[in-house]
């Protein structure tokens, strides 16, 4: 009992000498990057912007977008394209928002307008987008192959880079879906 009482302290001294000292498994070797403890920058974390809070229009919810919707809030990132989370007023908790001007994410939208299924579509990592650029401060992209559509409409200034971004949370968290044809 007393070996234990006198090994125990030994070894978790050990390993806190090890880990300031450096050694196999340090993060700054690079045979064994990754292994070792993370890295600290001293830098803090990012906070939400200092923006007013941006209103958003919503689509009523349906049961579709109850069902589907939360696991793709939920996974949406702090950060987007450089630009950090925003708050958002809406109807319902599908609105997500970055920067200024703001990039705005609205799940469970409607079916957009001028969509035609085969012909009007561009696929990014395995999701159909329609994109709508008749607007010429801001283009609305929107997918058509999850089970509600979700809409992300960027400045103008804006290329697909977001969208991108946002591609895998979103083909994760709202399974495929066939194109559906119709008004």
């Amino acid at each position: 009992m007393i070996a234990t009482a006198v090994l125990v302290p030994v070894v978790v001294a050990a390993v806190v000498l090890a880990n300031v000292l450096g050694g196999p498994g340090d993060a700054t070797d690079p045979d064994h990057a990754g292994h070792g403890p993370a890295a600290v920058d001293g830098s803090t974390p990012a906070e939400r912007e200092d923006l007013p809070v941006l209103p958003v229009d919503v689509p009523a919810m349906t049961p579709e977008a109850e069902a589907s919707c939360p696991a793709l809030m939920g996974s949406l990132p702090f950060e987007l394209a450089g630009e950090t989370s925003r708050r958002v007023q809406s109807d319902t908790p599908n609105a997500y928002a970055w920067g200024d001007p703001p990039i705005v994410l609205v799940c469970g939208v409607d079916r957009p307008a001028g969509y035609v299924v085969g012909v009007s579509a561009m696929q990014i990592n395995g999701v159909q987008w329609y994109v709508d650029t008749s607007d010429p401060g801001s283009t609305v992209w929107t997918t058509v192959d999850r089970p509600v559509y979700v809409e992300i409409t960027l400045p103008a200034e804006v290329d697909s880079a977001p969208v991108t971004a946002l591609t895998p949370e979103i083909a994760a968290a709202l399974p495929y879906r066939e194109p559906q044809p119709g008004p």
